[in-house]
C-alpha cells in the first residue's frame, strides 16, 4: 500500500510506503497529524467510492484519492502502470499530485476527479480523448480538464461528461454512436456543449450513451440505443437528447453499460434497455425500449446500474442486486444470475453503492468500504485476488 496524507490546506504531510507494517504506521501517522492540525480527527474513512471495469477508487474525507485493481493505462492515478505486478495492485494506492477531491468517477479504464473549486481532473486510458487535456496521450498521473469549472463529473466507457453550475452540460471522447450529444459522431479531445438548450440536474454517462435529468424530473438520453437504453421507444442511435419516453418523473438516473435505470422520490424503481441477465430488474430477459418497474415493491434509496448488473440500496441501507453474477457480483453469497432482486450477504448496513463490470463495492456509515465480485486484478481491495461471492472489506480504510 502507498498513501499519502494531507493536511487542512491540502498540502502532503507525509507519505507511506507498502505492506502491511505501513498500514499500521499509517493509522498512528493520521492520529499524530490529526492531533496537531486540528482540535477533532482527520477523518481516515472513505466517503465515496467509483468503480471502473477493474478498477477501483475512493475518496477520504480530506480528499485524498486512492485507487487499486488494474493499472495497465494509469487509471490508478499513482504515476505508474505496475508492469512489475502485472498491471494488478490489490491494496488502495494513493493518486498521485496530493490534490484533494470533492468527489470521483470512474469510467471503463479512466479515473476522473472534481476539486471543490471545479476543476476537472482525469487520468488512465485516452485512447478517445476521454481525459480532455486536447490530447490522445494515457495520462499516469491527474491532468487538469481546461477552460471550464464544473459542479459535478460522470465518466463512461470511454467518454467523459461533466455539469456546470447553471446546469449546461459538456461531453468529451469517443462519440461514434453520439455519445457526446452535440450532434455528430466525431471524437472530441476537449469538452463541447450538449446541444438542445437543456438545463440538468444531474448527469450520468452509460458505456456508449449518457443521461440527463432536469430539475423538473424529466429524463433525457443520448448515444447508442440499439437496445434500448435511451428509453424513447425506439433502438436508433441519438446524436442529441431525447426525452424517455412513457416514464414518472424522476429524481435520480443511472445509466449502465446497455440499460439504465431510474429511481422516483418515492423510492421506486425503473429501468429499460438491454435485459441479457435480467439486469433490468422485471424478473424477465425481455428487453425493454421504455421504463419497466422493477420487481419486489421495494423502496429504494439509491440506484447503480453496471455492466449486466444493477444494485440499489433501500431506505433502510440494506443493499439489493440483480442481473449477471457468475463471479458474484450480486453479493449474495452464489454465483446465480437473478432476475429480480436479492438481498446482499452478510447484514451490512451500507449508505452508498458503485457498480463496475463485475464487482460492486460500497461504504458504511463508519467510512469502511466493501467490495465483491471479480476480483482477478484486486478491484476488491482486500490485498487478494480472489473472488468473492459477499462483501470483503477493503484494507487500508
Amino acid at each position: 500500500m502507498a498513501l499519502t496524507i494531507v493536511g487542512q490546506d491540502g498540502s502532503p504531510r507525509l507519505r507511506m510506503g507498502r505492506g502491511p507494517r505501513a498500514a499500521l504506521a499509517l493509522l498512528a501517522a493520521v492520529m499524530a497529524t490529526a492531533c496537531s492540525d486540528q482540535t477533532s480527527p482527520l477523518p481516515v474513512g472513505v466517503t465515496s467510492l467509483a468503480a471502473g471495469s477493474n478498477h477501483t477508487c475512493g475518496l477520504t474525507g480530506s480528499g485524498a484519492a486512492s485507487c487499486w485493481g488494474y493499472n495497465y493505462y494509469g487509471q490508478l492515478g499513482d504515476g505508474s502502470t505496475d508492469s512489475a505486478t502485472l498491471y494488478i495492485r490489490a491494496t488502495p494506492a494513493a493518486v498521485a499530485g496530493a490534490l484533494a477531491f470533492a468527489g470521483l468517477t470512474s469510467g471503463a479504464n479512466h479515473t476522473c476527479g472534481l476539486t471543490s473549486g471545479g476543476a476537472a481532473y482525469c487520468w488512465g486510458y485516452n485512447f478517445y480523448g476521454q481525459l480532455g487535456h486536447g490530447s490522445t496521450a494515457n495520462g499516469l498521473s491527474p491532468s487538469v480538464v481546461g477552460g471550464l469549472a464544473f459542479e459535478s463529473l460522470t465518466a463512461g466507457g470511454s467518454h467523459t461528461c461533466g455539469l456546470t453550475s447553471g446546469g449546461a452540460a459538456y461531453c468529451w471522447g469517443y462519440n461514434l454512436g453520439g455519445d457526446l450529444g452535440d450532434s455528430t459522431t466525431i471524437q472530441r479531445l476537449a469538452p463541447v456543449a450538449v446541444v438542445g438548450a437543456l438545463t440538468f440536474a444531474s448527469l450520468t454517462a452509460g458505456y456508449f450513451h449518457t443521461c440527463g435529468l432536469t430539475s423538473g424530473g424529466a429524463a433525457y438520453c443520448w448515444g447508442y440505443n440499439a437496445y434500448g437504453a435511451l428509453g424513447d421507444s425506439t433502438t436508433t442511435n441519438r446524436l442529441a437528447p431525447v426525452a424517455v419516453a412513457l416514464g414518472p418523473s424522476f429524481a435520480s438516473l443511472s445509466a449502465g453499460y446497455y440499460h439504465t435505470c431510474g429511481l422516483t422520490s418515492g423510492g421506486a424503481a425503473y429501468c429499460w434497455g438491454s435485459n441479457f441477465y435480467g439486469e433490468l430488474g422485471d424478473s424477465s430477459t425481455t428487453q425493454h425500449v421504455t421504463p419497466v418497474a422493477v420487481a419486489g415493491g421495494l423502496a429504494f434509496a439509491s440506484l447503480t446500474a453496471g455492466y449486466f448488473h444493477t444494485c440499489g440500496l433501500t431506505r433502510d441501507r440494506v443493499a439489493y442486486c440483480w442481473g449477471y453474477n457468475s463471479h458474484g457480483e450480486l453479493g449474495d453469497g452464489t454465483t446465480t444470475s437473478r432476475l429480480t432482486p436479492v438481498a446482499v450477504a452478510g447484514g451490512i448496513r451500507f449508505v452508498s453503492l458503485t457498480v463496475g463490470r463485475n464487482h460492486t463495492c460500497a461504504r458504511t456509515g463508519g467510512g469502511a468500504a466493501y467490495c465483491w465480485g471479480y476480483n482477478y486484478y484486486g478491484e476488491l481491495g482486500d490485498s487478494s485476488t480472489t473472488d468473492r461471492l459477499s462483501p470483503a472489506r477493503v484494507v487500508g480504510f
